[in-house]
C-alpha cells in the first residue's frame, strides 16, 4: 500500500517533488515506527529510488541515511558507489559500512572520496594502511590531520616514503602526538636529503658532498632523537636505523663521541647479540680484551678500535674523577684524545677516520660556543633587568673623562678639595677606593698607609725614587749598603705601625727643617724600592763624575 501510493504521488512529479518525499520516506523508514509489512514496501521503494535519474533524489537519501545504523545496508553500499558529491556524504559518517567496503572503496575511488574515507572518526587501521599505499597528498594529508585515525608504524613509514617531499605532509604528520621515533627519523633523513638534491642542483655543492652532507644530518637527528626517547624508543630506533642499513660504524663512533653512551650501547648490544647491561660493563674497560672481542663481534672496523678505546677511556677518568666536566667541553677531549690515538697509524690507513673526527671536534668547538654565548646572554640580560638607573652627572669641563676617587682623610691634605671629576654617562661609576686600587700599586702603597700619612705635608707630595736617591748623603748611602739586610727584615714591620709621633714643640727647640728627613722613613723608602744592583751602578755614576770634574 505504501509502494503503491509512494509511486502513484512521485510519478509526473518534479525532481524537486520526488527528493522531498524520498527524504520523507526515508526519515519515516529510520524511525521505525512502521509495521513489518510497511517497512519492507519502504525498503523497497528506497531501493527503487537509486535508479532515479535526479542526482538530487539520491543526495537526499545519503543525506538522511548517512548517520543511521538503521538504514538499509544495500542502500548505503550503492550510495558509496555513487558520483563523489554523494559517496561522500556516506563515506564519511555512515557506521553501517565495514572496513571491506571502505578498502574497496579507497582502492577504486578517486581523491576526492578517499579524503572523505581519510576524516572518518575511529578510522581502523587496514583502512589507514589502504589510504598509506594508493592514496594522494590530500587524502595523506587528511589522513594525518584525523586525530582520532589509528595509523600503523608501517603506514607512516609508508606515507612518508610516497611523498614525504610534500610539506603540507610533513607538518600533518609532526603535529601528531603519537608519532613513533622512527617516523621521526625518516622524516628528517627526507628533509636532509632534499636539501641536498637542491644543493646538487642549484650548483653550490658537489654530488659526493652533498651525500656526505645528508648523511650527517641524518646521523646527528638520529641521536638527537635518542636523547628523548625512553627506553623502548630507543631500541625500537635502532632496529629502525638496522633495518634501513643506517647502522653505520661511523654513526656509532659519533655516539660515543658525543656522550651518547646508551645510544652506543643498544647499538652495540643489537649488533653484537649481547644484553645492554653486558655491553655497558664491557665499555668500562676499553683496553680490555672484552672490548676487543665486543669490537669485532658487533662487525666494527679495526681501525676504530683505537680511536674508540682513546675516547672511553677519557670519559671513564673523567667519571671517576666526577669534576663537573661535561657536555661539549669531554666531548672535545675524548674527541683529542681519540686524534692522538690515530697519529701512530699510517696515513693511508687514518686519513679518511681523522678527516671524521676533525669535522666532530669542528661540532663539538660550535656546540660549545653556543652555550657560552647564550649563557653569557642570559647573564647579561640578568644584569640589565636588576640595574638600578644611572645617576645623573654634572660635566665640569669637556676634559678627557676621569673616575671620580675619594681621598682617605688620614692622607688627605689638609688644605686639599676633592676635585669635581667628569665622568660619562655611559659608563658605570667606580667603587670606593676601599675596593678599587689602581692596577699598578704606587710606592706608597708598597710600604705602608703610616708611611705614606707621616710624609705628607699639606704643599708637598711623597718624592719619586730619584729625589730620594739624589737626597742621600755619601755617609747615608754606606750606611743604607751595611744595613740593607736589617733594614729590609724590618720594613715591613715598620710600615704596619703608625708613624712615631713628633716631639712636643717648644720655644726653646726649634722645628727641624723639612729637608732632614727621618732615617727610618728614607731607609724604608729606599729598601722596599731600590734594588742592591741599582743602588751600586748609581755610586759608579757619582764616581765617576767626580773623576770628571
Amino acid at each position: 500500500m505504501i509502494l503503491r501510493q509512494f509511486l502513484a504521488l512521485t510519478q509526473n512529479a518534479s525532481s524537486e517533488r520526488r527528493a522531498e518525499a524520498a527524504g520523507s520516506l526515508a526519515r519515516s523508514y529510520l524511525q521505525g515506527r512502521l509495521g513489518p509489512d510497511a517497512a519492507w514496501e519502504a525498503k523497497t521503494a528506497l531501493l527503487a529510488l537509486l535508479d532515479d535519474p535526479a542526482p538530487a533524489v539520491r543526495r537526499a537519501l545519503a543525506e538522511v541515511c548517512a548517520g543511521s545504523d538503521q538504514a538499509p545496508r544495500p542502500l548505503i553500499v550503492a550510495l558509496a558507489s555513487d558520483q563523489p558529491d554523494i559517496a561522500c556524504l556516506v563515506l564519511a559518517r555512515s557506521p553501517v559500512l565495514m572496513d571491506a567496503d571502505l578498502v574497496d572503496c579507497v582502492a577504486m575511488g578517486c581523491e576526492e572520496t578517499r579524503a572523505a574515507v581519510a576524516g572518518r572518526v575511529e578510522l581502523s587501521k587496514p583502512v589507514a594502511a589502504a589510504l598509506a599505499e594508493v592514496g594522494g597528498v590530500p587524502s595523506l594529508i587528511a589522513l594525518a590531520t584525523n586525530r582520532s585515525a589509528r595509523i600503523g608504524v608501517a603506514a607512516l613509514l609508508r606515507m612518508v616514503e610516497r611523498h614525504g617531499e610534500e610539506v603540507e605532509l610533513r607538518q600533518a604528520l609532526l603535529a601528531r602526538d603519537d608519532l613513533a621515533i622512527e617516523v621521526r627519523h625518516t622524516i628528517v633523513s627526507r628533509v636532509a636529503e632534499q636539501l641536498s638534491r637542491l644543493g646538487q642542483d642549484a650548483g653550490w655543492i658537489s654530488s659526493e658532498r652533498g651525500a656526505r652532507v645528508a648523511r650527517e644530518a641524518r646521523d646527528a637527528a638520529a641521536l638527537a632523537l635518542s636523547d628523548e626517547a625512553g627506553e623502548a624508543g630507543l631500541g625500537r630506533l635502532v632496529a629502525h636505523l638496522r633495518v634501513q642499513e643506517q647502522l653505520t660504524a661511523g654513526l656509532i663512533l659519533r655516539a660515543i663521541l658525543s656522550l651518547r653512551l646508551p645510544f652506543a650501547e643498544v647499538a652495540l648490544a643489537e649488533l653484537s647479540g649481547l644484553s645492554r647491561a653486558r655491553v655497558a660493563g664491557i665499555m668500562l674497560e676499553p683496553h680490555g680484551a672484552g672490548y676487543a672481542a665486543l669490537h669485532r663481534r658487533a662487525g666494527l672496523p679495526a681501525i676504530l678500535l683505537p680511536a674508540i678505546r682513546a675516547a672511553l677511556s677519557v670519559w671513564r677518568d673523567e667519571a671517576d674523577r666526577r669534576s663537573g666536566v661535561s657536555g661539549p667541553r669531554l666531548a672535545r677531549s675524548m674527541i683529542e684524545a681519540a686524534l692522538t690515538a690515530c697519529e701512530a697509524m699510517p696515513f693511508a690507513e687514518s686519513r679518511s677516520l681523522m678527516a671524521l673526527l676533525a669535522r666532530f671536534e669542528a661540532e663539538a668547538a660550535r656546540d660549545e660556543a653556543r652555550i657560552l654565548t647564550h649563557e653569557q646572554a642570559e647573564a647579561r640580560a640578568r644584569e640589565t633587568s636588576g640595574e638600578e638607573p644611572p645617576e645623573t652627572i654634572l660635566l665640569a669641563a669637556p676634559e678627557p673623562a676621569e673616575a671620580r676617587i675619594d681621598i682617605p682623610a688620614e692622607a688627605a691634605p689638609a688644605t686639599s678639595v676633592t676635585p669635581e671629576i667628569v665622568v660619562p654617562t655611559a659608563e658605570p661609576r667606580l667603587p670606593d677606593t676601599d675596593t678599587a686600587w689602581p692596577i699598578a700599586p704606587r710606592p706608597e702603597d708598597r710600604i705602608g698607609a703610616a708611611v705614606v700619612a707621616a710624609e705628607a705635608t699639606p704643599d708637598r707630595v711623597p718624592e719619586s725614587a730619584e729625589a730620594v736617591l739624589a737626597g742621600l748623603a755619601e755617609e747615608l748611602m754606606a750606611r743604607f749598603l751595611a744595613e740593607r739586610g736589617q733594614v729590609s727584615d724590618q720594613a715591613p714591620v715598620l710600615a704596619s705601625f703608625p708613624a712615631p709621633l713628633p716631639a712636643p714643640k717648644s720655644e726653646i727647640q726649634p722645628e727641624p727643617p723639612r729637608a732632614a728627613r727621618p732615617r727610618a722613613i728614607a731607609l724604608a723608602v729606599a729598601a722596599g724600592m731600590i734594588p742592591e744592583e741599582l743602588v751600586l751602578s748609581y755610586r759608579a755614576d757619582r764616581a765617576r763624575q767626580r773623576l770628571a770634574a
